[in-house]
């Protein structure tokens, strides 16, 4: 179903061109026959008007169901531990490890680079 209302809305997008087109045609033939541009035909405009309610229309269909503004609507379910729950803020590597009693310092000289200041002015 959702293929369907998708070609609905690239005919909805070729009507709401057709209706652009067609406005622009209208505007250069009174350009030529040197006419005051009052306003656009009414059957422009209602192809324009019914293009774009046609076009809403078809996407709302393809997009599905809206979700619910207010955050307190989807925060109900949660129990007050897993709200604090965020993967993307656990650290693993931090210095509270040195204070286990199996911990192991780094050895310095063990690293590409060296650490002091003078290795930096050479």
């Amino acid at each position: 179903m959702a293929i369907f209302n998708k070609i609905q809305i690239a005919i909805g997008f070729l009507s709401l061109l057709h209706a652009a087109y067609s406005a622009a045609q209208h505007r250069s033939y009174l350009r030529i026959t040197e006419q005051e541009f009052t306003q656009l035909p009414i059957d422009i405009i209602f192809q324009a008007i019914a293009s774009l309610i046609y076009i809403i229309y078809n996407i709302l269909q393809v997009v599905g169901d809206f979700k619910e503004i207010r955050a307190a609507v989807d925060l109900q379910a949660k129990s007050w531990e897993t709200l604090a729950n965020i993967p993307s803020f656990y650290t693993f590597n931090h210095r509270g490890k040195a204070l286990s009693p199996v911990y192991e310092q780094p050895n310095p000289e063990a690293y590409d680079r060296p650490y002091t200041s003078e290795a930096y002015l050479d």
